[in-house]
């Protein structure tokens, strides 16, 4: 009782008041200064037991096993698995269920194939304890096959092994493979609980199948299901993700009828989603309701309004955190330096860069860097921003890179861009966006025989540029839009009201960025590829179908380009409404012909 209650003390005091103690008591111990991570105290209480003639049994070698791979020690777990088969003890299925989370948190194959090995020999494959294990650590290990083939072997399927195998899978990125395997169980009626659905809820929203994760959702309370405190936040980043405002709110008040909502990271998540859908007050008053809000939560509300653009209320929302006596991470710098480099705040940047490591002892990463050149470039020091690329400690990722080439083509710095993108084109050979980017550089030069050259090369490698993409949400329906798609069963009326508007917006001297264009066309077909993007036609779908007044939220998969950027203020204007554009950069507020980012972005 004392400890399952954490009260070690009061444990080894009643311990040794004990006039006998038989090998329970001492496992029972044992197996208590491990699960508190308390390693030399249970190696001391271990060799004390040995000393004084009371040999260990298996119970006490897996109990070690247990606490210290529960508490995070994996190498040491794995180590005293060593001591136990050189002592000669012969695990037993317990012993492999215990050791196996180790070996898959360390992801050493090698040694989990020698566990399996021993699991066959000892005809240890019908536990479902151990198959689960083993499935579990494959799955960590990323041995898809191998954890494939242990699941193809079990003759009587249960469900632990089941939401193994599905976690593993999803783990692993094969979230299609996840969705089969799911739905064929469930066709053969197993009974499927809470873990599956959250396991396999939480793979579609992590692998970008955000509207699957909320039908998901919906079937399992159809199915009679209960969503726990694991579910919420796993199934919240999906309505984030898409903007779906209203399946987000219907979900909150689902915490808070549940009684989940006061969990921190059902909290945090709502902070979040709240943010994505442009709600950023929500967000912040999500963030007051929460009785102890940890690191997470923090980081979740920094980032919000960092997305907004909103530099001062980051800052102040950090200094607030280091008043509470909360230590800031990693994580909270990439929120702090990412505000900066949205309002090209150089100077309070380069501030909370160099703190990282002088007041904080971080150490700067890939993403810090990113964040600085980003900040730097925006303003329009190209060079300094490359002189921090060509000083880092370590070799730049695309990422890196990939923002000061963004920002040569914004300032037209042909030489540097060309660098730049050569440097891309090894790192990313694939990644047609570094074409285009270079490509369009060469265009607003006028260089059109160096602009079909890139092209060229594009065709040769069988690369084609990322199609545009921009979702809203309708009532409770998503509604995705393609650039100058027409499949969409509302487009005639779309691009009859789009026409009329462009109309209204001429006539109130809006003339279309033709200039970003870069294509070799005339400007009459120019202003017709300007009308076909997706995010115009996002935002006359809605106003098609919404009432009036009602507020509208887009997501875009690229950066919205200047000309978009332009009629949207102009139609938040003509149409009064407040629109909330996210692209890959942060998120547009437009209202009354005014976007929240004051065209910096």
């Amino acid at each position: 009782m004392y400890l399952k209650c954490d009260r070690i003390r009061d444990a080894r005091k009643l311990f040794d008041m004990m006039p006998e103690r038989d090998v329970v008591v001492w496992s029972a111990m044992v197996a208590g200064y491990s699960r508190l991570g308390l390693v030399d105290e249970a190696k001391e209480f271990f060799g004390e037991m040995r000393s004084g003639g009371m040999a260990p049994n298996l119970v006490s070698w897996n109990g070690m096993l247990a606490g210290f791979g529960n508490n995070g020690l994996y190498d040491v777990a794995l180590g005293m698995f060593r001591m136990m088969l050189v002592d000669g003890f012969w695990p037993d299925g317990s012993t492999v269920s215990c050791v196996l989370p180790s070996v898959g948190c360390l992801e050493d194959a090698v040694v989990g194939a020698q566990v399996h090995g021993y699991v066959i020999k000892q005809g240890l494959g019908c536990d479902k304890f151990v198959v689960s294990a083993m499935l579990d650590m494959y799955g960590k290990c990323g041995c898809v096959k191998e954890m494939s083939r242990v699941f193809d072997e079990v003759e009587e399927m249960e469900i632990g092994s089941l939401n193994a195998f599905l976690t593993g899978l999803s783990r692993n990125g094969m979230v299609d493979a996840a969705l089969e395997v799911f739905n064929k169980f469930k066709d053969r009626k197993m009974e499927l609980n809470v873990v599956t659905w959250t396991s396999i809820i939480a793979s579609c929203s992590q692998n970008g199948k955000d509207l699957e994760a909320l039908e998901l959702f919906r079937d399992m309370q159809a199915d009679g299901v209960e969503p726990n405190a694991v579910t919420i936040p796993s199934l919240i980043p999906a309505c984030g993700n898409i903007s779906a405002l209203m399946h987000g709110k219907e979900i909150h008040c689902f915490s808070l009828r549940r009684g989940i909502f006061d969990d921190v990271y059902v909290g945090s998540a709502l902070i979040d989603m709240y943010a994505k859908c442009g709600r950023i007050q929500l967000s912040r008053c999500c963030f007051d309701k929460m009785s102890a809000p940890n690191l997470v939560s923090w980081n979740a509300v920094m980032s919000g309004y960092a997305m907004h653009g909103k530099a001062k209320e980051t800052m102040e929302m950090f200094h607030m955190m280091l008043q509470s006596g909360q230590k800031p991470n990693l994580v909270t710098f990439t929120c702090v330096l990412s505000a900066c480099a949205q309002n090209g705040l150089t100077e309070e940047g380069w501030r909370y860069y160099n703190s990282m490591s002088e007041e904080h002892g971080f150490e700067p990463k890939m993403e810090h860097y990113a964040c600085m050149v980003t900040l730097l470039s925006r303003v329009g020091k190209l060079e300094e921003a490359y002189s921090i690329i060509k000083e880092m400690p370590f070799e730049p990722d695309a990422c890196v890179r990939g923002a000061l080439l963004s920002s040569c083509r914004v300032h037209n710095n042909l030489s540097l861009g060309e660098i730049t993108a050569e440097k891309l084109f090894l790192l990313e050979p694939t990644n047609p966006g570094n074409y285009i980017i270079l490509s369009n550089i060469y265009a607003s030069k006028g260089l059109w025989d160096e602009e079909n050259r890139i092209r060229e090369v594009m065709k040769s490698k069988g690369l084609r540029k990322n199609p545009g993409y921009s979702w809203i949400e309708v009532g409770h329906k998503i509604h995705m839009l393609l650039a100058g798609d027409q499949s969409h069963p509302q487009m005639k009326d779309i691009l009859e009201k789009l026409d009329k508007l462009n109309m209204e917006m001429k006539k109130s001297g809006y003339l279309p960025k033709s200039n970003f264009v870069w294509q070799d066309v005339e400007e009459h077909d120019k202003e017709q590829i300007l009308c076909g993007h997706s995010e115009k036609l996002a935002v006359v779908l809605g106003l098609l179908n919404t009432s009036p007044g009602q507020p509208l939220q887009v997501i875009k998969n690229l950066r919205i380009c200047d000309d978009c950027h332009a009629v949207i203020k102009v139609i938040s204007r003509l149409e009064g409404r407040e629109i909330y554009v996210r692209d890959t950069n942060r998120l547009h507020h437009f209202k009354d012909g005014v976007c929240s980012c004051g065209d910096f972005w």
